[in-house]
């Protein structure tokens, strides 16, 4: 057997995204690794619920063989076995994050052997996650510039603490990845979005997008602003809420999307959630970056996989960021080269390896 892989869970960012970057890049280059101190810098170290269902989720993907899979576990080895396609479900069990479940699994069903469809459930609309509405309409557009194909369907939204939320991702397979070559966002063109609530009433959802609405113009924003209401009446409403959220996309002449996002709360009002996630959004579209602050660490793995140079401009080199490029770097052997500082507009290249299914 080849020799692990061995990472460190508390190094940089210490938290969650190195455990979900490490499985899915062991997964495709068929690499075991040995993961310890895993989240160590997180106040519930080890993994939990929504981490567990990574590791679970990304093992049954790839029939890989797994040590250490239990609540609160701080090592994990994972030794991968041969990707397979078709139709799978997991449950979070809990409000942890479909989304970043997602972003384990996305990388490997992008090179399955066929058409993969997967069921989650767990919480659409989370803290310290992006939102559901984020991956569908800001990482997907911009990942099928790449060459990926995939959809994500919500059948029901779950917010903390009960969950219950339910999304299909459906992925085609590709051969190889395309590279991404976007420094600069260009000039807003217009501003899209997705205001919701569930178990509340229908204003609070309007009211997010109104505050949202309001805080661009006095920006100066005077392009078209289009952000769609979803609400549900008392007796139609599916979901075991309460819950709300918002997300808000840009879209540029050149076709760059920028999002941001914000998530109610008990005591926070409405007001206050549309206008968070416009302060970030105009935030990000000052620095003239193509871009998003959050959209920077998940590009990451993709552009390293792809054929070709990519060159990208991004709001903010978060913490998380770096992180993925050092895990990336440690896994694949490629070297990133990025010009500026933390928390700072930067811009990040790399020389992808041409990854092909295997």
């Amino acid at each position: 057997m080849t020799s692990l892989i061995e990472i460190d869970g508390s190094v940089l960012e210490g938290g969650g995204q190195i455990l979900r970057t490490t499985l899915a890049l062991s997964a495709l280059t068929g690499k075991p690794v040995r993961i310890f101190n895993i989240r160590a810098k997180r106040s519930n170290p080890g993994l939990q619920a929504q981490h567990l269902t990574c590791v679970r989720a990304v093992a049954e993907l790839c029939n890989a063989k797994v040590e250490g899979a239990y609540k609160g576990s701080k090592e994990l080895v994972f030794i991968p076995g041969k990707l397979r396609s078709g139709n799978f479900r997991f449950d979070i069990g809990t409000a942890g994050s479909i989304s970043l479940v997602i972003q384990a699994i996305l990388p490997v069903l992008v090179f399955a052997p066929g058409r993969c469809t997967v069921e989650i459930t767990g919480g659409t609309d989370v803290h310290w996650s992006p939102p559901i509405d984020y991956v569908r309409y800001v990482l997907l557009p911009i990942l099928s510039r790449m060459g990926v194909k995939a959809e994500v369907q919500v059948l029901r939204r779950g917010h903390y603490p009960r969950g219950g939320g339910h999304v299909r991702l459906t992925v085609d397979p590709v051969d190889k990845l395309r590279p991404i070559n976007s420094i600069d966002f260009g000039n807003v063109q217009e501003i899209k979005g997705r205001s919701h609530c569930v178990k509340l009433p229908a204003h609070v959802a309007e009211r997010q997008a109104k505050a949202a609405t309001e805080f661009l113009r006095k920006q100066g924003i005077n392009v078209p602003i289009n952000i769609d209401i979803e609400t549900y009446p008392p007796h139609r409403d599916p979901h075991l809420g309460p819950g709300s959220g918002i997300v808000l996309w840009a879209i540029s002449d050149k076709g760059e999307i920028i999002g941001a996002d914000a998530v109610g709360e008990k005591g926070k009002p409405a007001e206050q959630v549309g206008q968070e996630a416009a302060m970030k959004l105009v935030e990000d579209l000052r620095t003239g970056k193509a871009f998003d602050r959050h959209m920077a660490d998940m590009l990451i793995p993709y552009i390293a996989l792809a054929e070709g140079y990519s060159k990208i401009g991004v709001a903010k080199l978060t913490l998380h960021t770096i992180t993925n490029i050092y895990i990336t770097e440690k896994i694949l052997g490629v070297k990133f080269k990025v010009d500026g500082k933390e928390d700072q507009p930067g811009i990040i290249e790399v020389q992808g390896i041409g990854f092909t299914r295997r």
